[in-house]
């Protein structure tokens, strides 16, 4: 039987790649993706990676042509453009979804990558400073991917085991987000100041700068009826019925 070569489609990174080093096939601003065929189905109804919360990532990882490349590596607004357009290619733009009991079509077509301004930004440098406008401090933080936000949620799961009504999902996103406080890069200096020191202005102000500037796809999209609503991205983004 003759070889048959998938169709690829290239796909540009909202990141442009400056935050991954210059070993990193990453570094380059672009993916390559293959378009989903039944293997990829089998992956997205496959019950043990569902129960996991892995089945996601592992039909992403599936999909990048480039196997040096691991899914977790990437940042999560890159790894957001390469899940739409993946739908894109596996189901095409239209996203029928239902919100407050209405049917609406999302086209995903028209959502787009945020600019993302690199001036200043070295080459594989994660690493980005911010100043609290009440207390002075100077962060530095970085952008989290894949690695950090497994570890966030198992760091999660663990706290609720212990106790079943505690509810530190903020802080603790912050404590692995934040690499050093005035200077100070020690875990146990960063938890201490997000614990006890962070004001709940300084806090939602630093999460807003976050927000406006990390390098995402803007997932803000307007409906037909002028209702704004952020697109939702889970396993019912690629297959409604789950």
């Amino acid at each position: 039987m003759a070889e048959f070569k998938f169709p690829t489609e290239e796909i540009d990174l909202p990141s442009k790649g400056i935050v991954y080093s210059k070993e990193s096939p990453l570094s380059s601003g672009k993916i390559e993706i293959k378009y989903m065929t039944a293997k990829e189905e089998d992956i997205l109804s496959n019950q043990s990676y569902i129960q996991k919360g892995i089945v996601l990532d592992k039909l992403l990882q599936s999909l990048i042509v480039n196997k040096d490349i691991n899914v977790d590596d990437l940042i999560v607004g890159d790894k957001n453009a390469v899940f739409i357009a993946a739908r894109i290619l596996g189901y095409g733009s239209k996203y029928e979804v239902s919100i407050k009991g209405q049917n609406h079509t999302i086209d995903l077509s028209l959502l787009e990558n945020r600019p993302f301004n690199t001036k200043g930004i070295k080459q594989g440098l994660n690493d980005f400073n911010y100043k609290l406008e009440n207390t002075g401090t100077i962060l530095t933080y970085k952008l989290l991917n894949g690695k950090d936000e497994k570890a966030i949620e198992r760091e999660i799961s663990g706290l609720k085991r212990i106790n079943k009504e505690s509810s530190a999902d903020l802080t603790t996103r912050l404590k692995h987000m934040i690499t050093s406080v005035d200077g100070k890069d020690e875990k146990k200096d960063i938890r201490d100041f997000v614990d006890n020191y962070l004001l709940a202005r300084d806090s939602r102000a630093f999460r807003e700068h976050i927000k406006l500037t990390q390098p995402d796809v803007e997932l803000n999209y307007v409906l037909e009826n002028g209702e704004e609503v952020v697109v939702p991205i889970g396993l019912n983004f690629f297959w409604p019925e789950y």
